[in-house]
């Protein structure tokens, strides 16, 4: 006989089966999702209630009949929130309907729609693998009721000559187990692309059966079916979370620091004290320092190769510290200036020993 729950029953599980959305980009906070999907009911056998087998005994009618269902719908609408970016909650709404299909008997057709409408409560564990940010996997499941529905469930089993309708609403416990992948859509912030499998299932239920004559239309039997509900589904949607903060500003690369500047300040031969051309030098070097804002200024001294290296590294000393001398007059902090002496060890023109080279006589101030 038409199992009138297994249509309402595929129904459901479809219902239950749309996929939860999950919060692919991490957030807490509520959200909200939307899915759709496939149902598949698989083949069921209804049971008739004592009284009802009786009758059809009598008549020598067998007392069960298996029944198939084509391909259904399953909607869902769900309103959550998620927490520490992993655990989710939710309430669900969901409907399905399923048509009914073969009964694999050569002698009988069956026909009618099985709805449900459904109510859960969801929990669910999103899987953030380190690393990966395309993908978050999840598990979870619900609990919840159901109702199932059979309208008009028809059963025409031409070898007894009977038509067996099965009709009724009835209602039941229900829960899930849930599957799926959520993938973020980097263009829109919150919002996650769903796919999902679900099992559902309910507890079984009677729905009234009555059996007529086919020909004849007369009233034959009356009683109940008894159907099992269970259904797997395969689902898509999408998930918006609320309120998902903006993604940090990345920060803007810092500037190349400033290429160092350098000013040369020469000396007369064995002499230290400044000319008016090197007061000038220096000026102008106090003025780019105080205008590229100089975190160091390394002034360092040096001589010809015109006497001893003892002398010539005091020389050298000398002509730094006069140079500093004249910074800080231009206004530069003395605690800025790092002073030097190199005697001739690093000449600017290399010559040998006893020459008087003008420009290794000199003050190096280098703008950091």
């Amino acid at each position: 006989m038409l199992r009138p729950s297994h249509l309402a029953f595929g129904l459901a599980a479809t219902i239950a089966s749309l996929p939860t959305l999950a919060a692919a980009q991490p957030s807490s906070g509520f959200y909200i999702g939307v899915g759709a999907g496939a149902n598949f009911i698989p083949e069921q056998t209804g049971l008739t209630n004592r009284a009802l087998a009786g009758q059809l005994r009598a008549l020598n009618i067998p007392t069960t009949a298996t029944v198939g269902s084509d391909p259904g719908f399953v909607g869902v609408v769900s309103v959550g929130y998620a927490f520490m970016e992993r655990f989710r909650v939710e309430l669900e709404g969901s409907y399905r309907q399923n048509e009914a299909g073969s009964t694999g008997s050569s002698t009988s057709t069956a026909s009618g729609t099985g709805r449900a409408y459904g109510i859960m409560a969801n929990a669910l564990y999103d899987i953030r693998i380190p690393g990966v940010s395309w993908v978050v996997p999840y598990i979870g499941g619900g609990i919840g009721y159901a109702w199932r529905e059979s309208d008009a469930g028809t059963l025409v089993d031409r070898s007894s000559g009977g038509t067996f309708i099965t009709t009724g609403t009835q209602g039941s416990f229900a829960w899930q187990a849930i599957g799926g992948a959520a993938f973020p859509i980097p263009s829109v912030r919150g919002l996650s692309f769903t796919t999902e499998y679900r099992y559902f299932a309910t507890q079984p239920e009677y729905f009234q059966t009555r059996g007529f004559n086919t020909r004849t239309g007369a009233l034959v039997v009356s009683g109940a079916t008894k159907s099992y509900g269970e259904a797997h589904s395969v689902l898509v949607g999408l998930r918006y979370a609320l309120n998902t903060p903006a993604p940090a500003p990345v920060a803007a690369p810092a500037p190349a620091p400033a290429p160092a500047r350098t000013f040369l300040v020469f000396f007369d031969w064995d002499r230290a004290d400044l000319t008016d051309r090197a007061r000038q030098i220096i000026a102008e070097a106090a003025t780019n320092a105080a205008t590229v804002r100089s975190t160091r200024i390394e002034v360092s001294g040096h001589a010809d190769r015109t006497g001893t290296a003892a002398y010539n590294q005091r020389l050298s000393v000398r002509r730094a510290e006069a140079v500093a001398a004249e910074l800080v007059r231009r206004g530069i902090a003395r605690n800025e200036i790092t002073i030097q002496g190199f005697g001739f060890d690093r000449p600017l023109v290399p010559t040998a020993m006893g020459v008087r080279e003008p420009q290794n006589r000199r003050v190096e101030i280098v703008l950091r």
